[in-house]
């Protein structure tokens, strides 16, 4: 589990590649202080297992379905990437609950100053995302917890203070650039809720769900 505050900008050393699968190894010094082999650590808001490190490096795999899910299959040697460790049992929560399981990647739209901040209007590839999102919630973004100051029927805005930027690789991003996102979980949860009835059974879209007014109230809620 992580909190959305980046450690660290790591650089990508090497890339080895067979099919869709990768081996990456990333320069970094922060996230290597107390590392072990079998570590948690999101690169760009991917969860990824430490299978190898020594005093400057780490690598880790990348399986298909990462390759597919997110833009780390476009990264080339030198690129700059957020890191964080996994948050401790006795850490400080200062982002928001963040898994590190990408739902997928957004374009970069737009890029407008905006008098101490930057506001930046992504659009996702797939739009079903949207449904997660509501304005003053939370969103990740390359593994950063930002908040959402607007959400369309196609796009998502974030607006970014000067010390997100300098301490982020949100400074390189421009228009046309690809982004991880990993939507709010408790989003997913609330509507996994919604559509599941008695025994775990899942209701289309037109039938009724599990959490109605007759089962709230059958249940002493109200």
């Amino acid at each position: 589990m992580f909190t959305g505050l980046i450690e660290e900008i790591g650089v990508m050393r090497r890339i080895h590649k067979q099919g869709q699968a990768m081996v990456l190894t990333l320069g970094a010094r922060l996230v290597l202080d107390d590392v072990k082999l079998g570590d948690s650590i999101a690169v760009n808001g991917v969860c990824l297992t430490v299978v190898a490190y020594d005093k400057e490096t780490f690598s880790v795999d990348v399986m298909p379905e990462t390759y597919r899910k997110t833009n780390l299959a476009s990264l080339q040697t030198g690129a700059r990437v957020n890191l964080e460790r996994a948050m401790p049992a006795n850490g400080r929560f200062g982002g928001h609950l963040v898994q590190g399981h990408v739902d997928g990647t957004a374009r970069i739209r737009a890029r407008t100053p905006e008098e101490n901040a930057v506001v930046y209007r992504l659009e996702p590839d797939d739009d079903a995302v949207l449904r997660y999102m509501i304005a003053g919630g939370s969103i990740t973004i390359d593994g950063i917890s930002l908040t959402l100051i607007d959400v369309t029927d196609s796009t998502f805005a974030v607006s970014i203070i000067p010390h997100t930027l300098a301490q982020t690789i949100l400074q390189d991003k421009q228009p046309g650039d690809s982004v991880n996102i990993e939507c709010d979980v408790l989003g997913k949860y609330i509507e996994k809720l919604l559509r599941t009835g008695p025994g775990g059974k899942t209701h289309s879209r037109g039938g009724q769900g599990g959490l109605t007014e007759k089962f709230l109230a059958e249940n002493g809620f109200f």
